[in-house]
């Protein structure tokens, strides 16, 4: 439990007051043990060994920003809730920093979300303030962010960095860090996260980079999902994740939020809370497969379809507190959920409930609802993050949301306390076992979408290997399965052939010279030569342009079927891979096969798109 007393006094805890220098908590247990870096299989995140590493996390916030906007930064009045965190982790004027991280392990986490600022990356202000932590002040806010992480995985915790706002200042409401390029621009942006994926690259301990916190509306605009214009959410992470994973930090989770907000939070206009409900019909590919992790948050006072506010911006529907038990797990389970438990589809990928949380003084249905969202977290087997471990009491009042709050003495309130309602189900939580131990490999799928730029997901092929024509490629590990006749759609998949390249050039295909049969009669036949697999495809508008082939390392020459999807779908009964280009007919080879090339006709009615697609069995 954790006591409301003081760590022992330490000689750099100036100015603190004896009488609160009573007896320390308890030692913490160490953390279970794990080998960094970290990966997905199918809805699970695993260690380097292949063990279940299920996020248990805390956010413990401050370099993100306290300040409200308006007045002195230092003055409590001015700062959300009153807490100060001067531009550093929140607590540090409290608590040693070696004490608040033993906390987080009392706490039973194993991992922390570090959020910060764009401006803090670039602020050269020295930080003061932070009585408990002297040794810190006159450093710049990203010294002692550095600080703050080595303390993080020294202690063996797992650290995920969240770009949390634009500016340093509470979020988020319509406070200028809307989104990604509120305030900056999409390279400033991009340029941060190769900056600090860089700089803790030697830290194996660091194992994510959740790309931007809560995107939404601001006054005049809506982010959307797949639009290609400058406000395109999904075409921005996929930027920033594939960027990190080139340039920067090849082992580093790539976390994506869904949308948090869209439309106008007055009643008679449309509004909607979308989450993770895009993904279904467009996914994420990433250059690195088995990087990528989903997130979404929750909490009592927002719902599916109300802002959170309360007066202006306010509407008639029901916030998630509102809503029933049955119906509260239905919500959630369509809005996120849903992407880690449809096994076996392009879109299958960890959740991270990333921000939920709820205050020691909280009423009857906030109470209702925390437990409910407990209770689904822990049926469901989700990644978590509780929203915020640290926080500040007097006399174990004012803001009581933290898992643990110091006074100013550094005298200690928190959920495990005898007196805490939240200390049964966060118990319930972090001990809940879940999946454990070795997770098998699974098969994966991955979406390409070219509607608006180029899918090229390979790290060997040139980024530019059709000059001119739109490029779909699959990550290296996959091969190309399907197609689509229209969309500018791909499926990719490692489904009984994992690792199927060999060492070699790509060569790009632009002629029939490597047709071996004639599997579609009076159509022109892009086909890979033997011994080699299609791992991408380009388009001219919708006219094919050339197919991409990989060599294999194994030998490649089974049966070959033709598939047609010039009039319909050509795609297993299973739906295995699920949807990759809806409203758009499919072809898709078995998972037994693999895609040896594409089919198609410039006669009179024809446009040149893709007819047809030749697949050709794996080796048995």
């Amino acid at each position: 439990m954790l006591a409301p007393t003081q760590a022992a006094a330490r000689p750099e805890e100036t100015g603190r007051a004896a009488a609160h220098s009573a007896t320390a908590a308890a030692d913490p247990a160490p953390l279970p043990a794990w080998t960094p870096p970290l990966s997905t299989r199918g809805r699970y995140i695993v260690d380097a060994e292949g063990r279940r590493f299920k996020l248990k996390s805390g956010n413990w916030h401050g370099s993100s920003g306290t300040w409200n906007g308006s007045g002195p930064e230092d003055d409590p009045a001015n700062n959300h809730a009153g807490e100060v965190g001067h531009r550093a982790p929140l607590g540090l004027d409290r608590m040693p920093m070696d004490e608040i991280v033993a906390d987080f392990r009392r706490l039973g986490l194993n991992s922390v979300r570090l959020p910060f600022s764009n401006e803090m990356v670039g602020d050269t202000r020295p930080v003061s303030g932070l009585t408990a932590n002297p040794q810190l002040n006159g450093l710049r806010p990203l010294e002692v962010f550095d600080r703050a992480v080595r303390a993080l995985t020294d202690a063996g915790f797992a650290v995920i960095l969240n770009n949390h706002s634009t500016k340093s200042r509470w979020c988020c409401g319509v406070d200028g860090s809307e989104r990604w390029n509120s305030g900056q621009s999409t390279q400033k942006w991009v340029d941060d996260w190769l900056l600090l994926a860089a700089r803790y690259r030697s830290n194996p301990r660091v194992v994510g980079a959740d790309l931007r916190n809560e995107v939404r509306r601001d006054v005049w605009d809506d982010p959307n999902w797949g639009l290609g214009d400058a406000h395109d959410w999904a075409a921005a992470a996929q930027q920033a994740g594939d960027r990190i994973l080139k340039d920067a930090n090849p082992d580093l989770l790539i976390m994506i939020e869904g949308i948090n907000w869209a439309g106008i939070p007055v009643d008679g206009f449309w509004r909607d809370r979308p989450h993770l409900k895009p993904v279904a019909t467009l996914s994420h590919t990433l250059v690195r497969s088995h990087k990528l992790v989903y997130a979404a948050h929750y909490y009592g006072y927002t719902g599916p379809r109300h802002s959170g506010a309360t007066g202006i911006g306010e509407t008639s529907d029901p916030r998630y507190r509102d809503l029933g038990r049955a119906e509260l797990f239905a919500e959630m389970q369509r809005s996120s959920a849903y992407v880690a438990n449809t096994p076996d589809r392009h879109f299958t990928a960890p959740v991270w409930i990333s921000e939920f949380g709820v205050a020691k003084d909280a009423d009857a249905r906030d109470r209702a609802w925390f437990t409910d969202t407990v209770d689904f977290l822990v049926e469901n087997d989700l990644d978590f993050a509780y929203w915020p471990v640290v926080g500040f009491h007097e006399n174990d009042r004012g803001n009581q949301w933290g898992l643990v709050r110091y006074d100013a003495a550094g005298a200690r309130r928190g959920v495990l306390d005898a007196d805490d309602w939240r200390s049964t189900a966060w118990r319930t939580l972090t001990s809940a076992a879940g999946r454990q131990g070795p997770v098998a490999p699974v098969r994966s799928w991955s979406m390409l979408r070219a509607t608006h730029t180029d899918a090229n997901r390979s790290l060997r092929a040139a980024a530019d290997w059709d000059s001119g024509a739109r490029k779909l490629t699959c990550p290296d590990d996959q091969r190309l399965i399907g197609i689509s006749q229209r969309g500018q759609g791909g499926l990719c998949t490692d489904a009984g052939a994992a690792d199927l390249g060999a060492p070699g050039a790509l060569t790009k295909v632009t002629s029939e010279a490597g047709v071996t049969t004639d599997w579609a009669s009076g159509f022109t036949k892009y086909q890979c030569a033997e011994g080699r697999f299609m791992t991408g495809y380009s388009v001219r508008g919708n006219r094919v342009s050339a197919v991409l082939c990989s060599p294999a390392r194994i030998a490649l020459a089974g049966p070959g079927r033709t598939l047609w999807d010039d009039r319909g779908d050509s795609r297993p009964a299973s739906g295995e891979g699920g949807d990759y280009a809806p409203g758009f007919y499919k072809a898709q080879c078995r998972a037994d096969e693999y895609a040896a090339g594409i089919a198609f006709s410039t006669a009179i009615g024809r446009a040149g798109t893709p007819d047809a697609l030749y697949c050709r069995g794996l080796p048995g």
